[in-house]
């Protein structure tokens, strides 16, 4: 058994874990060092949020960050002792996992820029579902005439699929070389990334120059 490596004083370490667990919700570091008392900045407890994730990662739960947010979830290999009933998978339209495609690979996005790339028009419905599961937010408006709504992901949605961050999103080489696209697949994932194939979410504000 390897002895963890401490960057941070015990009571720090301690205060933080306590912290977490005790937390309904995740939190950024900095809304852990102002919870403690250390300011609103995240620098006092990021070495001890270090050491916890490492102290943690062969345990029964796992300490994790997604979308600067941490916290503690049961360890992958172990969920299915957890799970008593067989979840009721709710299969999203294939006009709503267009549309969430499209918001993840180039967030922010209006309902607009939307159609655009999708060549049909979205009904506000497929907006409203993807917002009531937590996946899809208001991120603000658009900064040009009318002022259009605009629409991002959320770290619920990271959370979900299992992502640190946007940059972890696959490209369809990938997703094809994993063998998970059938054509049908194919041809919608290559309408909602625009044909561009894109690692990482383009700035839609580029559409608008």
């Amino acid at each position: 058994m390897t002895q963890d490596v401490q960057s941070a004083p015990d009571d720090v370490l301690r205060a933080v874990e306590a912290t977490l667990f005790a937390s309904t919700e995740p939190l950024t570091a900095d809304q852990v060092a102002l919870h403690l008392g250390f300011g609103e900045k995240g620098g006092e407890v990021r070495p001890a949020l270090a050491d916890l994730q490492r102290h943690y990662e062969r345990r029964g739960i796992h300490l994790v960050e997604r979308g600067g947010r941490w916290h503690f979830e049961t360890a992958p290999d172990l969920a299915h002792l957890l799970r008593r009933e067989k979840e009721d998978v709710r299969r999203l339209s294939r006009a709503a996992t267009e549309v969430l495609a499209i918001v993840a690979y180039h967030e922010p996005v209006s309902r607009a820029e939307i159609e655009a790339i999708r060549g049909v028009q979205t009904a506000k419905g497929t907006l409203d579902v993807l917002m009531e599961a937590g996946w899809v937010r208001v991120a603000g408006r658009r900064e040009v005439p009318g002022r259009p709504v605009i629409y991002a992901t959320t770290p619920a949605f990271l959370d979900h699929f299992g992502l640190g961050s946007l940059k972890e999103l696959p490209g369809i080489d990938e997703l094809r070389a994993a063998g998970l696209l059938d054509p049908v697949d194919e041809d919608m994932i290559e309408t909602a990334l625009g044909s561009k194939n894109p690692r990482i979410p383009d700035n839609a504000d580029s559409e608008d120059d």
